[in-house]
């Protein structure tokens, strides 16, 4: 008889690899590492944050086998709390702005959780997905993951993702870099890197039309210029898991050398990604050009582009948006 155990799917989220993102780590003489979350279960980063929050809730007694969690999310963690869901007994109900990809629609629809999409709306609007979950939450007695201020989505990554890096780089990773949806990946990495390194440089990269450059470099969240079409990231406000985190730099990060960076990873290294992973890459080779040559750089490759191929991955879509997938990658060094 063996001792090995075996284990349901709910014990295989996290320990991905890191993956060396070869020409990048060639133009700029750092290495550039992307930690494959596309590989978790639910194919995605939030897979960690709703196992830390199906957790964090069964300790505290409010969550029992049978009972219904409903969450506002912009797909992935939706995901990761269905599935998951389905590993540990709980109904799911996902609040999900109609703007968001259909692939991610669709698959939660066919994971088995009551989807209800609704308009896009800023967090302070009361149709805003987000306070939509909270409001059923409390119409209905089911429990509200609430993501973006509960801190169990942080103490996900101080407990797994910072733990993962700092022994898969032996101690040696210089800087990290992350964009912030809920805050959680930043805080909690961050937080556990530099008790370990204090000298590690902590980065957000955030797109147009979010505030966490304003934040990070001001000291207020006023400036909110641009835009971008990523999904899943660019917060607003300080949320409950961004309280108290100090960045070392942060930078302002368009689209279209985040779809630079994508094609050439599929098309030359075979990594198939979202616009989020490409801004977070995007980050960290500004880093690596700003500080030189030496460095070992993680970032997050945040999940696959398997559901973006109706926008990101289709030319028409990339032309309406003014995106150019045939661009050279010298041309982001530029």
């Amino acid at each position: 008889m063996s001792d090995f155990e075996y284990h349901g799917i709910d014990q295989h989220v996290g320990s991905t690899p890191l993956i060396r993102l070869r020409r990048l780590s060639e133009l700029t003489g750092c290495e550039i590492l992307g930690k494959a979350e596309f590989m978790n279960p639910g194919g995605s980063v939030k897979d960690r944050v709703a196992l830390g929050i199906i957790t964090d809730a069964e300790e505290r007694g409010w969550l029992n086998p049978g009972d219904t969690i409903v969450e506002g999310t912009a797909g992935n963690t939706g995901i990761g709390l269905t599935i998951l869901g389905h590993a540990r007994g709980y109904r799911t109900v996902i609040i999900i702005p109609e703007t968001q990809s259909a692939e991610k629609i669709n698959l939660l629809r066919n994971l088995g959780a009551e989807v209800i999409t609704v308009p896009e709306h800023p967090y302070t609007h009361p149709g805003n997905f987000n306070r939509v979950a909270q409001r059923l939450a409390a119409e209905n007695h089911w429990f509200w993951a609430n993501q973006f201020d509960n801190t169990a989505a942080r103490q996900a990554h101080y407990r797994t993702t910072g733990p993962e890096i700092w022994e898969q780089t032996r101690g040696e990773v210089s800087a990290f870099v992350s964009a912030v949806g809920t805050g959680g990946t930043l805080a909690g990495t961050t937080q556990f890197l530099k008790e370990r390194q204090p000298r590690l440089t902590a980065i957000c990269a955030d797109p147009y039309g979010a505030a966490m450059w304003s934040w990070f470099t001001h000291g207020h969240t006023d400036i909110r210029d641009g835009d971008s079409v990523a999904e899943g990231i660019g917060q607003t406000r300080i949320t409950k898991n961004l309280e108290n985190l100090v960045i070392d730099r942060a930078y302002r990060i368009s689209d279209q050398p985040a779809v630079t960076i994508l094609y050439h990873l599929l098309r030359e290294e075979g990594l198939f990604l979202g616009l989020s992973s490409g801004i977070n890459i995007a980050g960290a080779v500004r880093w690596a050009r700003e500080r030189g040559p030496g460095q070992t750089i993680v970032t997050i490759l945040c999940d696959s582009g398997l559901k973006y191929q109706s926008k990101l991955y289709n030319p028409a879509w990339l032309q309406e948006y003014h995106l150019d997938s045939g661009l050279p990658l010298e041309s982001i060094l530029a």
